[in-house]
């Protein structure tokens, strides 16, 4: 199977025009309360705190049971949520609720990366078959590190638990290991000769996980938390591994079926293992913990001011369509450059966007019923339009 996470809900929520059909709600939703909270700087150029507050006004609806939005930035600060905890009580959502995070998490992995580079413990030009040996066949040309980390090292994705939602379903609380999905990726050769093409998978930042444990000898999310979490100031993230719970406040996320006689049902999908998605994914975090990582990063006092950091700036040149750097993707609009990351898991859907001078940054998460779907979530499209016009 081929497993693309999603990369680019933000890009396409701010360059399509999507027309929402008739919405169909389950009852308990249509009775539940809504709420949206926000306050606003007074700076003429700040964020509109009308449109934002109508974004997400109105759920839970049938694309997402609950928003928590960060703006902010130099121009100007909104906060807001709105939405419930979980369909069956209705109470409101937890504004500082924790979430699966998704491939935001392929931002603290790029970070640690850098860091362990301006440590000179890792050379970013240095193929990857040399720090982890007998893990590629002869198949594959050398890859470098940083390859790996603009998604242009040609390593074809690794095998999941299937194709489809009830697939996946059925394995939830199942363990598929980082290395088995790497093996599985291995075996199938490699997609094209690295650095001729860019393509956005998990593979690439698997591989990247797999060095940093190799390099210093303790796990992913130790050093993560080490070198990333800690010096950001991010208290409610961890990586959870094998365990399938969210632990402390959280919202519940929902994923929307339909039966076989056509009706629609909301499936729980708050619990689920999601230990394969390791350094491409598997974080849990908060909209506060990820602006604090967003502020962080691009102030320099996570990656030190200099190559390394230029590296979070800096697309692949010469490569058709290339968008991507280390752990994040550039993304023009309205006459700005934003640095965005995108993630989602069954149930949440969350960005992380900033100019490279901090004058506007978006966070957010929306608990998208259908957070793995090809169409753009409407609220999320207009949470992103609101919040960066």
């Amino acid at each position: 199977m081929r497993v693309h996470a999603r990369s680019t809900a933000l890009a396409a929520s701010l360059v399509l025009a999507l027309t929402a059909g008739p919405l169909v709600v389950p009852a308990v939703a249509t009775s539940a309360p809504a709420e949206a909270r926000s306050s606003t700087a007074p700076a003429p150029t700040g964020p509109d705190a009308d449109a934002l507050r109508a974004a997400v006004t109105g759920l839970p609806d049938a694309d997402a049971t609950a928003a928590l939005v960060r703006v902010g930035g130099t121009d100007g600060v909104w906060r807001g949520s709105a939405g419930v905890h979980d369909l069956a009580s209705g109470r409101a959502a937890d504004p500082d609720a924790r979430f699966r995070a998704g491939s935001t998490t392929k931002v603290v992995t790029a970070a640690a990366v850098l860091q362990l580079a301006a440590q000179h413990r890792i050379d970013l030009g240095t193929p990857v078959q040399h720090y982890l040996p007998g893990l590629f066949t002869r198949a594959f040309r050398p890859i470098t590190v940083r390859q790996l980390l603009n998604h242009t090292s040609g390593i074809q994705a690794g095998d999941g638990w299937g194709d489809s939602f009830e697939a996946q379903y059925a394995h939830r609380f199942d363990t598929l290991t980082p290395e088995q999905v790497v093996r599985s990726a291995v075996a199938q050769g490699p997609e094209f000769r690295p650095g001729t093409k860019q393509d956005y998978l998990n593979i690439n930042y698997t591989v990247l996980g797999l060095l940093i444990e190799k390099v210093t000898g303790q796990t992913y999310a130790s050093v993560a938390e080490r070198l990333v979490l800690r010096p950001a100031g991010m208290r409610d993230t961890y990586f959870p591994g094998t365990d399938p719970r969210i632990r402390g406040p959280h919202n519940h996320g929902y994923q929307k079926v339909t039966k076989a006689d056509g009706t629609t049902e909301f499936v729980d999908v708050t619990e689920w293992n999601q230990a394969d998605r390791f350094a491409a994914g598997d974080m849990i975090s908060t909209t506060t913990d990820l602006e604090r990582l967003l502020t962080a990063l691009f102030r320099g006092r996570i990656v030190p001011p200099g190559p390394q950091l230029e590296e979070m700036f800096t697309v692949p040149a010469g490569i058709k369509g290339a968008t991507y750097s280390a752990g994040l993707q550039r993304f023009a609009y309205e006459g700005r450059v934003y640095w965005v990351k995108s993630g989602s898991r069954y149930g949440y859907s969350a960005v992380v966007a900033g100019t490279r001078d901090l004058s506007r940054t978006l966070v957010y998460c929306v608990g998208a019923t259908d957070a793995k779907g090809e169409d753009t979530n409407p609220v999320a499209q207009r949470i992103a339009l609101a919040a960066l016009k």
